[in-house]
C-alpha cells in the first residue's frame, strides 16, 4: 500500500461539514437626516438586500447564510459531514473505498462509511459519498481522519489521507446544592446556565433518579404546566433554576444506616435546542450528596401542626432512633424555661427502656403555647444511663402561635 506525499491521485476527496445555516443580517451603520451623511448611510441600508423592508435599522435578516468554515462544535449534538470521493481522470479508477476516524484525546472513534462495503469502480467524473453521524460525547479537540484507497494504473494500492481539527466546547454550565431534610427527603437545586454564543431553548431538564430514591419535580403546577412557561429560553449567560424533591424508596427509609449510606442521588438528563432547531443532549455524571452526620441519637418531630392558637394545648409525635452501635437506655426530660414560650404538660424523668441499635420508639407530647408569634420548640433531652450523658433537642422545629 503506498502513501507517497505529493504524489498526483486520481482521485480527489471533499469533506463538508452538515449544519444548518444562519440568518444573515446588514451591517447597520446609519445617522441622523441632519447630519453631514445625510440619508446617504439610510439608503444604503434600503438597498442591501440582507435588510427586511421598513427595518432596515433593526437588524433582522431574512437571507440564510451557508456556513464558512468547519467551526466549532458543541457537546451532546451531532457531528455531520458529507464524505466524497470524485473521479477526476479520464479513465475509470477501480477499488475506491473510504475509511474515517475520530480521533480524540483519549480514543480513536471509527466512524460508519463505505468501509463496510466491498470496494467500488468509479467512471469517469462519478462521485462515491456517505454521510457521517456522530454523537460527540468529549470536550477539547478532534481530528477527523478521512483515508482514501484506490488501485493505482500500475495495479497497486495507493492511498491518502487529510486531517479535520475542530474543537468540541462545553454548551452549559450546571451547578446543584443539596439540602438534606429532618424527614429524610432531599431537595436538589439544579442551575442551567447557557455559556454557548447563541440562544437557545431548554426542551427538557428531568432528574433520573438513582435506585434508592423516588423523585418528584416542583417544575411544574398542579395541572402539570412548566412554572416557566411553555417555551424556556434562555439568551447567552442566561440561568435557570429547577428543583426536585427525592425521598428514599421504603426498603431505605426504615433502615437509618441505609439512609445514611445512600449518597448517590442520580444524574440530569437536559435537552436543548439552538439556532434553527439543532438538537442538543448531555448528561451529567452521578450527583453525590454529602450525607448527615445523626450522632448518637436522632430526634424528629412528625405530626408537628404549622401553626395553634395560643393558651391552646396541641399534640407532638416524637421520633427517636438510636443511631449509635450499641443499646441505649434513655430518660425523656422535659423543660420549661422561664423565657420559653411553651409549657410542657406531662411527665419529666420519664424511662423509655432500653432502646436496641437501629431501633426507633414514638412518644407523644403535649405542649400549651403561652405566647404569640412564631417559636421553635425547646426544652427536650434525653440522657443516656449507661454514659450519663444528656442530649439537647432545642431548635428541630417551630409552631407559629396567633
Amino acid at each position: 500500500m503506498e502513501n507517497k506525499e505529493g504524489m498526483d491521485h486520481l482521485v480527489a476527496l471533499k469533506v463538508m461539514r452538515l449544519t444548518k445555516p444562519a440568518l444573515i443580517s446588514p451591517k447597520i451603520v446609519t445617522c441622523d437626516f441632519k447630519d453631514l451623511p445625510g440619508n446617504i448611510l439610510n439608503n444604503y441600508l434600503k438597498d442591501d438586500a440582507t435588510s427586511v423592508v421598513g427595518m432596515e435599522t433593526l437588524a433582522a435578516g431574512q437571507f440564510l447564510l451557508l456556513p464558512q468554515s468547519f467551526g466549532n462544535i458543541y457537546l451532546g449534538e451531532t457531528f455531520s459531514c458529507y464524505v466524497c470521493v470524485h473521479n477526476e481522470t479520464n479513465q475509470p479508477v477501480q477499488s475506491v473505498s473510504i475509511k474515517a476516524d475520530l480521533q480524540t484525546s483519549s480514543q480513536r472513534i471509527p466512524l460508519s462509511t463505505q468501509q463496510h462495503q466491498s470496494s467500488v469502480m468509479l467512471d469517469v467524473d462519478e462521485t462515491l459519498g456517505d454521510v457521517i453521524h456522530h454523537e460527540v460525547k468529549d470536550l477539547g479537540t478532534h481530528i477527523l481522519v478521512c483515508e482514501v484507497t484506490y488501485m493505482s494504473n500500475y495495479n497497486t494500492l495507493a492511498s491518502f489521507r487529510k486531517f479535520f481539527k475542530f474543537e468540541v466546547m462545553k454548551p452549559l454550565d450546571v451547578k446543584t446544592k443539596f439540602y438534606n431534610a429532618e424527614s429524610d427527603e432531599v431537595f436538589l437545586e439544579a442551575q442551567v446556565q447557557n455559556i454557548t454564543s447563541g440562544s437557545i431553548i431548554l426542551e427538557q431538564v428531568s432528574l433520573e433518579s438513582s435506585q434508592q430514591f423516588i423523585v418528584k419535580s416542583l417544575n411544574e403546577t398542579s395541572d402539570g404546566k412548566s412554572v416557566f412557561g411553555d417555551v424556556t429560553l434562555l439568551q447567552t449567560q442566561e440561568s435557570c433554576q429547577y428543583l426536585y424533591c427525592l425521598s428514599p424508596k421504603p426498603n431505605i427509609a426504615s433502615d437509618i444506616k441505609l439512609i445514611a449510606a445512600a449518597k448517590n442521588i442520580g444524574k440530569l438528563d437536559i435537552v436543548w435546542r439552538s439556532n434553527l432547531g439543532e438538537k442538543g443532549r448531555l448528561q451529567t455524571s452521578q450527583l453525590q450528596r454529602m450525607t448527615p452526620e445523626y450522632g448518637d441519637i436522632r430526634v424528629t418531630y412528625e405530626n408537628l401542626p404549622s401553626k395553634v392558637p395560643v393558651e391552646k394545648p396541641f399534640n407532638i409525635k416524637c421520633k427517636i432512633v438510636n443511631a449509635s452501635e450499641r443499646t441505649l437506655d434513655l430518660i425523656l426530660k422535659l423543660r420549661s424555661h422561664q423565657d420559653s414560650s411553651l409549657i410542657w404538660c406531662g411527665i419529666s424523668n420519664r424511662k423509655l427502656g432500653p432502646l436496641e441499635p437501629g431501633g426507633k420508639t414514638y412518644i407523644d407530647l403535649t405542649a400549651v403555647p403561652v405566647n404569640t408569634g412564631l417559636h421553635s420548640i425547646t426544652g427536650i433531652s434525653l440522657m443516656d444511663l449507661f454514659i450519663k450523658r444528656t442530649y439537647d433537642y432545642d431548635d428541630l422545629g417551630s409552631v407559629y402561635i396567633f
